[in-house]
């Protein structure tokens, strides 16, 4: 196929999918080919798998299989496996999402042979060089041809750095995904019975960020204190929480409501998010999701990436202090309104739209 006929966006981890799916509809009988890369960072089924079979999702068209390891090691066998890709291909452009060692492997990948480079999510800061995020957020912004921000303050962010050239406030991927989705969740009743809760009587947790299970110490005070909120609390667990509890030999208190479970689908996801009274979480993505679907939320962070959920009254910061989480937790207070600060549906179409594909 020519060169100009091929855009190939690099996936790797669930958010990419989230992220991706729309553009995969947004780009389907254009008559240019749209094939998906994806890296393998996120092998575990319940975190790749399960995400194309329930959304319907085409199989990616390529699959690296990289697997884990350290930054260094996970960052390069990606550059290699996505340069090696890249040369046989010969695609228009590049798309990378977010801010993962994939998205950061594969910007490296294409920007060392000049292919226009693509960054989905660009702008979004946290301003702590402490997380690896952060450091992979600014190489890739650096290094993109054209920046596609979620919001106007993502774009300001970028002026602020004096990026200005190439840079498009096209609004939200992941909110696309998201109202799709909410049309196939199904009932909800099994779900809740399954983990023996009633809608709004429970609390959503996920806990996965580096800061939070680099050291099994501070996971465990995070899991004893979600455990001891006197009410139940469901936490799907990241492959790499798992693995640290393993190490850490976590059993938990007596009278724990915490309930530990494996990594659930995208759909039960958002489905177990309707229901819940709060969210606590340490992640950027259902920050959002718990935003767009009313559901309070209370991050174990002491920034975000999303502070417009905090200004709207829905997200508030607790940091590492599970004192506040509780009393935030306890707390009532909720936002009076979601305005639209993501943007409208729509964001894949207008990419396609604004790239000219045909």
């Amino acid at each position: 196929m020519p060169l100009n006929e091929i855009v190939v966006s690099v996936v790797g981890a669930r958010p990419h999918f989230v992220k991706a799916y729309p553009l995969v509809r947004a780009m389907a009988g254009l008559h240019t080919k749209h094939v998906i890369l994806h890296t393998g960072q996120h092998y575990d089924p319940t975190m790749s798998d399960v995400f194309f079979k329930e959304l319907d999702m085409p199989a990616p068209d390529i699959n690296l299989g990289v697997g884990s390891g350290t930054h260094a090691e996970q960052t390069a066998a990606i550059m290699l496996g996505v340069e090696r890709a890249l040369l046989d291909i010969k695609p228009k452009a590049v798309i990378v999402f977010g801010d993962t060692n994939s998205t950061l492997a594969a910007t490296l990948a294409a920007a060392k042979y000049y292919f226009p480079l693509i960054h989905i999510e660009a702008g979004v800061r946290c301003n702590n060089r402490r997380m690896p995020e952060e450091i992979n957020r600014k190489i890739i912004d650096h290094t993109s041809d054209y920046l596609i921000c979620p919001s106007a303050l993502a774009v300001a962010n970028l002026g602020r750095e004096g990026i200005t050239d190439g840079v498009m406030n096209l609004g939200d991927f992941m909110f696309d995904t998201f109202l799709f989705a909410q049309s196939l969740v199904g009932t909800r009743e099994s779900i809740l019975k399954a983990y023996g809760v009633q809608a709004k009587q429970y609390i959503l947790s996920t806990i996965h960020r580096e800061l939070s299970t680099e050291t099994g110490g501070q996971l465990i005070t995070i899991l004893d204190a979600l455990g001891s909120l006197g009410e139940p609390v469901i936490l799907p667990m990241h492959p790499r929480t798992r693995n640290r509890l393993r190490e850490s030999g976590y059993v938990p208190k007596p009278g724990s409501q915490l309930q530990i479970t494996e990594p659930v689908g995208y759909l039960d996801m958002l489905a177990l998010l309707s229901d819940a009274r709060k969210v606590v979480t340490d992640s950027g993505g259902l920050q959002k999701e718990a935003y767009w679907m009313g559901t309070p939320c209370v991050t174990i962070m002491s920034e975000t990436t999303w502070p417009e959920t905090i200004e709207a009254g829905w997200n508030v910061l607790v940091g590492a202090d599970m004192n506040l989480m509780r009393a935030a937790v306890a707390s009532e207070v909720r936002g009076t309104g979601r305005p639209l600060v993501y943007g409208p549906p729509g964001a894949a179409q207008r990419l396609v739209e604004s790239m000219k594909w045909q």
